[in-house]
């Protein structure tokens, strides 16, 4: 049901509001929390330790000069670098029933959540990635709607349509303490038919998870899928989450706390960066470093 917990890449779990400690250097499998249908725990149970986030790194310099012969995105001939990512998404809304079954305006509607984090529109750096819509699907089956995870290679193999550059997104009932799970770029070519992110029906736009509910559990999940770690990754400690411009931070955020510094070194918690784990209404900001690292990212496994 995992990606095998394949080092340097692997599956990850998402979004509870209260991070729960885990050691160093726990396998990218997690294990799920329960809670209440509003007493969320992370926005997703999964912490990659610091040698798995240095190898992740490392291997995307390493692919990116075995590809192009430098490790720079901002030196990608033909433009890429200033051009838009358009990245074309296939949606799976599975349920049970009338439960989960979503209409096409709220799968629009998410759509276009992630189109205004991804471009900057509320109010961050522009990443270059936008999303288009290429099909939507109702799958009615019960056990997939209420067992993403146990029944997750089931589900994707007859469902996942397109190749390394095509989000399939699905939704189900994930659950409260964790809402959402996805793979990273990196895990691709181990298995490629698990890549993709599945997030809970609940957490779309205008669902029914308070505080959870403007589809930022599907812009933060498809950050991971495109590269990107946590912003509190390894704490206070280097490389952090190996992006520049996002400080460190010891701690997920809960809530949405101001002037929260949890680490000696220069710069406040991003507690309203999209990586971060903040209630969906204090997200609103990715920043030029994390666009910059999801370009590289592309171009290495995605392209």
């Amino acid at each position: 049901m995992a990606l095998g917990c394949l080092a340097g890449a692997g599956h990850i779990e998402e979004r509870p509001a209260r991070a729960a400690a885990q050691a160093p250097d726990a396998p990218p499998c997690a294990a799920r929390l329960r809670g209440g249908p509003r007493d969320f725990g992370p926005r997703d149970h999964h912490h990659l330790g610091r040698a798995r986030v240095v190898e992740m790194i490392q291997d995307v310099r390493r692919t990116l000069i075995r590809r192009y012969g430098h490790a720079d995105p901002d030196r990608l001939g033909s433009g890429e670098r200033r051009a838009a990512i358009t990245v074309p998404v296939h949606f799976h809304a599975i349920s049970s029933g009338s439960a989960g079954r979503l209409p096409r305006a709220t799968v629009e509607r998410q759509i276009g959540a992630m189109n205004a984090a991804y471009g900057g529109r509320a109010g961050g750096a522009d990443t270059g990635v936008r999303f288009r819509l290429d099909s939507f699907t109702v799958v009615d089956n019960p056990a997939w709607f209420r067992g993403p995870q146990q029944h997750e290679r089931q589900m994707k193999q007859a469902l996942r349509r397109g190749g390394r550059g095509t989000l399939n997104l699905y939704s189900a009932a994930v659950g409260a303490a964790v809402l959402g799970f996805s793979t990273f770029p990196q895990a691709y070519s181990a298995m490629p038919v698990l890549d993709g992110v599945v997030v809970d029906y609940r957490s779309l736009p205008g669902g029914t998870y308070r505080n959870y509910n403007r589809g930022h559990t599907a812009v933060h999940e498809i950050g991971h899928w495109l590269g990107l770690f946590h912003t509190f990754e390894n704490g206070c400690q280097a490389p952090g989450d190996g992006v520049a411009d996002t400080p460190y931070q010891r701690t997920a955020t809960n809530n949405c706390p101001v002037g929260k510094d949890t680490c000696p070194e220069p710069g406040m918690d991003a507690v309203h960066n999209f990586m971060d784990y903040s209630w969906d209404v204090c997200m609103r900001e990715f920043t030029a470093g994390q666009g910059r690292a999801i370009r590289a990212a592309w171009a290495a496994y995605r392209a």
